[in-house]
């Protein structure tokens, strides 16, 4: 099975007839001839493990995306009935504010139960409830200006996006634990978690996204297939910026992304390379661009790990990798 890029067919359909038009009778020529010089890929399908965790990342993903969207739902409602609540919790999906809502809903509602109320309902659940924040509850309600006209539809609505939140929220907890006993089968994929401030989800995007290493001979194929490799633009005298292409696996790129924030704030190896990136005599970085280099760096770290099976030794991060350097 190969695969052919569209792109690629789009630009070879004028070399014939020096013509840009397009039919059903020109396309096959073209494509034929794309195919006949060996243009194209192999396609890699993942088998095993590998298409598993794939699978279960794609799945937490679309968790994720729901529980955004019941999150978002949820803070709409607050505006609407309940604005000042933000005043008094921080966060609504705390345990304090949790239950709040759970129990009681509408200011409305709170107002007429009183401090006492509330405090014996955090303390089913909780160890250490404050007895201030439950009348700083109360307060805060019985001057709420929020609307009071179709609570009781409102406060059924509520209910049934809290328990859609709990269900999803549980459902997401199982798959993460079938997420890691899946990605400690895969060879050396558990090295991965030495390194600090990668996580469990991040080194499953990772080794999801790569699938078996041994396809990979090289670190620069790794970095080129997530569309980290850079691309000129110049022409005589014109240097235009150079940039990475972004032509790869999207998701392994932004995971690698996302990844390097945690890791320059916990990582004392990456840290100290960021601040050599960016104060360097020659050549001095971007804070953009360091990350993008560092997103280079630990590919090339990965692949050392999955292929050698060796453990992760800080002391081994020394220099950056000029490859992606100067990518913006």
């Amino acid at each position: 099975m190969a695969i052919l890029n569209p792109y690629h067919v789009k630009c070879a359909r004028e070399l014939d007839d020096n013509s840009p038009s397009k039919s059903d009778q020109k396309d096959p020529k073209t494509i034929a001839m794309l195919v006949k010089d060996g243009r194209y890929r192999d396609v890699y399908i993942p088998d095993g493990d590998y298409q598993e965790l794939r699978e279960m990342v794609r799945e937490r993903e679309r968790l994720q995306e729901r529980l955004g969207s019941l999150s978002s739902q949820i803070i709409r409602w607050l505006d609407i009935y309940f604005p000042e609540f933000v005043t008094v919790f921080k966060d609504w999906r705390g345990k304090a504010a949790w239950i709040a809502l759970r129990r009681f809903s509408t200011p409305k509602r709170m107002a007429e139960v009183g401090a006492q109320e509330i405090l014996l309902a955090w303390r089913e659940e909780m160890k250490r409830p404050s007895l201030k924040k439950a009348e700083a509850l109360c307060s805060t309600a019985e001057q709420s200006i929020g609307r009071t006209q179709g609570s009781g539809a409102a406060v059924r609505s509520l209910q049934n996006i809290m328990t859609e939140y709990e269900l999803l929220t549980m459902q997401m907890e199982q798959l993460e634990e079938e997420m890691q006993e899946c990605l400690f089968r895969i060879p050396h994929a558990a090295e991965l978690l030495a390194i600090k401030g990668v996580g469990m989800v991040a080194v499953a995007v990772f080794v999801s996204e790569i699938g078996d290493i041994r396809r990979f001979k090289d670190p620069r194929q790794l970095i080129k297939y997530a569309g980290l490799n850079l691309r000129t633009n110049s022409s005589g005298e014109f240097k235009g910026k150079t940039k990475i292409s972004k032509r790869g696996r999207r998701r392994l790129r932004h995971a690698l992304y996302k990844a390097m924030i945690p890791i320059l704030a916990t990582n004392e190896e990456f840290r100290s390379l960021h601040q050599r990136n960016l104060t360097r005599t020659q050549n001095p970085l971007t804070k953009m661009q360091s990350i993008i280099a560092l997103c280079g760096k630990l590919l090339r770290v990965i692949f050392a790990l999955l292929t050698k099976g060796v453990e992760y030794e800080p002391s081994k991060i020394k220099v950056v990798t000029t490859d992606v350097a100067q990518a913006a």
